[in-house]
């Protein structure tokens, strides 16, 4: 298997020169003026030293665990990962996962993937079709200048393929992998017959390099049930047909075929790594990115390694991801209102969830409340018996995918859940 891609450190340590100033919501005033390494030579703490709410935080000791798991489990499986940057956008986690044997880093689109570039990221996996001209510009350039960039992208339709080609110039090449796609699913092309003449098209053009076969089976399942993970395993078997199909028209020796979210990698390690003919060299790779910090909602729910786990002799992935959101108004006994909104949470795939209360210094668990319903600024919190003007709330969050994206700069803290031992720079 190819090793892990590169990522240029000095660059990523660069981040914490970056001043702390006004632009960075949450930080506290006796941070403002220094550096982030001057800041974290503090070892500040979440509350008593001024923090503003509300605030995001990750878990250090989570993020940690779920890195080590996901990588040993993928060493066992015998499968590459490639975990989707677009979750986190946050160089210093991309880093990390690279030091934990990630082979490569997946982008969405170009502007992540120039992102991606200005930290020396080595091996790039586009999962999208790149037809703009500006772009293919911009990454032929890129090419250019560094030899040692692995760049690759879908193409899902002929006309992708004539507009890849009639952008890029004589001497330019780009790899790119056809998508199958499937009725229900997002991009990627509808049927066996139709990705074949897609890989075909791509074959032929003097500025493509037909390298694989990639695809996202997580639009076409939501849940974990029987019925869900049939549709999953029929789109996996349709993967391995068409790569089968086009076995002799790769333009590589080793073939790379890549398909997975992160809600079904096991099914698709196991479909990956399945014998394949002996004609056919495949390096199988899974582009899950959510693990790195699990969550509280959908993922808990979903995730191979949520609470109910269907991977055997795997410990489950930890939430790392934590609001704190003060009770800022208490109407009556059936309602409070906290200081955190769809600015500042996630809420596509589930509300929040109350889990602890800390009060005069002292953190225990709030059960039986829930968040019902959030606006732009504040969420509301029913029953509030349990509750006080002034107390902080500690919500567990669902989908990192739509957190991140709300902070620029997000504290990491030590096991007491308060003591500050990083600062994440994210690039949205």
């Amino acid at each position: 298997m190819s090793q892990a891609a590169g990522i240029d450190h000095d660059r990523v340590a660069a981040i914490r020169t970056e001043v702390i100033d006004w632009r960075f919501k949450g930080m506290p005033e006796s941070l403002v003026g220094h550096t982030i390494d001057e800041a974290l030579r503090r070892r500040p703490n979440l509350f008593r030293d001024g923090f503003l709410g509300p605030l995001l935080v990750l878990s250090d000791e989570a993020v940690e665990h779920n890195l080590t798991t996901m990588a040993r489990w993928c060493a066992a499986q015998g499968v590459a990962l490639a975990p989707h940057g677009k979750t986190t956008m946050a160089p210093q986690l991309f880093a990390r996962q690279l030091e934990h044997g990630a082979w490569g880093i997946t982008a969405a689109n170009a502007g992540q993937a120039r992102v991606y570039r200005a930290f020396g990221v080595q091996r790039i996996l586009l999962a999208n079709q790149l037809v703009d001209r500006a772009a293919l510009r911009w990454l032929a350039a890129e090419l250019r200048r560094d030899p040692n960039l692995e760049f690759c992208c879908w193409v899902d339709s002929v006309a992708a393929v004539e507009l890849m080609t009639d952008a890029l110039e004589a001497g330019e090449r780009v790899d790119v992998l056809v998508e199958l796609g499937a009725d229900g699913g997002r991009t990627g092309a509808r049927g066996l017959d139709a990705a074949v003449h897609v890989a075909e098209a791509a074959a032929k053009s003097p500025r493509l390099r037909l390298v694989g076969v990639g695809g996202y089976e997580g639009a076409l399942a939501h849940d974990a049930t029987p019925e869900s993970r049939a549709k999953v395993d029929a789109y996996l078997a349709d993967i391995r047909e068409l790569t089968i199909a086009l076995a002799d028209r790769f333009e590589t020796p080793q073939v790379i075929v890549t398909v997975g979210g992160s809600a079904y990698f096991d099914q698709v390690a196991g479909a990956l790594t399945a014998p394949w003919p002996g004609s056919i060299d495949v390096l199988p790779v899974l582009r899950s990115g959510a693990y790195i910090t699990h969550d509280d909602g959908f993922y808990r729910e979903i995730s191979p390694l949520g609470h109910e786990p269907r991977i055997a002799g795997m410990p489950g992935f930890r939430s790392a991801l934590r609001a704190w959101a003060q009770v800022t108004s208490r109407p009556s006994d059936e309602l409070a209102l906290l200081t955190a909104g769809k600015r500042d949470v996630p809420f596509d795939e589930g509300l929040p969830i109350p889990r602890l209360l800390r009060r005069d210094g002292a953190v225990t668990e709030l059960s039986d409340c829930a968040i019902t319903a959030v606006n732009d600024q504040h969420a509301f919190l029913k029953p509030a018996n349990q509750v006080r003007v002034g107390d902080w709330i500690g919500l567990g969050l669902s989908h990192p995918c739509t957190t991140f994206d709300k902070w620029q700069l997000i504290p990491v803290v030590d096991s007491d859940g308060e003591t500050v031992i990083d600062l994440i720079r994210t690039y949205f």
